[in-house]
């Protein structure tokens, strides 16, 4: 996303775009109707502890490790072969957004380093830090063209300094364009697609959108499949206002399915099967 421009809120003239404020509304009531649960009120924190399992769940899905959520359950060893590598990042990941919340407005790149460092679980010379010129990039599912080490950098910078600068767009907006930015920049050396889901997460949740975490989107996003979300994301990366509110209405969509996955976990638990 280019942060140059004649507004000084380039995100919030995002929200002007053609059916972003549909998507944003009904975000906004799906997200209300979820918070207005009888069970929210009394065993909240059983929620929230769920939406994070199933949120890595999704998250790891749509990075190569698509397991059953009562195997995630079930294992307690994330080290053994590639795919629990990748789902136990994503459980990391998860746990380790609500620590992060207090430095993102102030810190957006000393948390991106943090997410990356914690995913990757190794203190190895590209851990922590975006990557540097010629450094490859192990991400076989976003088979886009890579950004080199120079524009991802500036990009990654006008990132923050929108961050920080604060703005009026509507949280969906910005945790979309947080997502979609660093999926198509894919600025570390590896695991960008989970660190790029994480800081979604901390946006909706950050923002008061989401403040208990019981909406994961990453579970709408695994549910609305990997093409529909590779499709999504070119339209993305194309810039256009097209495909710019594809991006962002996509990513509306599920975290209204990730509403749908809480509301859910409710009736079970209002039910006394859970």
């Amino acid at each position: 996303m280019s942060t140059t421009g004649a507004t000084a809120d380039p995100l919030a003239a995002l929200g002007s775009l053609p059916g972003v404020a549909e998507s944003v509304e009904s975000v906004r009531k799906a997200v209300d109707r979820v918070y207005g649960h009888r069970i929210m009120r009394r065993r909240s924190n059983e929620i929230t502890s769920e939406a994070a399992l199933r949120g890595a769940r999704g998250s790891a899905a749509l990075s190569g490790a698509d397991w059953a959520l009562e195997e995630v359950r079930r294992r307690t060893d994330f080290g053994v072969d590639a795919e629990a590598r990748v789902m136990g990042a994503a459980l990391r990941l998860t746990a380790e957004a609500g620590q992060l919340l207090s430095i993102w407005r102030q810190s957006p790149l000393r948390v991106l380093a943090r997410l990356h460092l914690v995913a990757a679980a190794s203190a190895e010379g590209q851990v922590g830090r975006p990557r540097l010129a010629g450094e490859p990039v192990d991400e076989p599912l976003v088979e886009l063209p890579l950004p080199d080490a120079e524009e991802v950098s500036g990009r990654l910078e006008g990132l923050a300094d929108l961050i920080i600068a604060g703005t009026s767009a509507p949280a969906l907006v910005t945790a979309a364009v947080v997502h979609g930015e660093l999926l198509a920049l894919r600025p570390f050396a590896s695991h960008n697609g989970l660190v790029a889901r994480a800081a979604e997460r901390i946006v909706l949740i950050g923002s008061g959108l989401d403040p208990k975490a019981v909406c994961p989107a990453e579970v709408g996003h695994a549910e609305l499949g990997r093409a529909s979300y590779l499709a999504a994301l070119d339209g993305y990366v194309s810039g256009t206002p097209e495909g710019m509110a594809g991006w962002i209405a996509h990513c509306g969509r599920a975290v209204e399915l990730g509403v749908r996955e809480s509301t859910a976990v409710c009736e079970a638990l209002q039910r006394g099967a859970a």
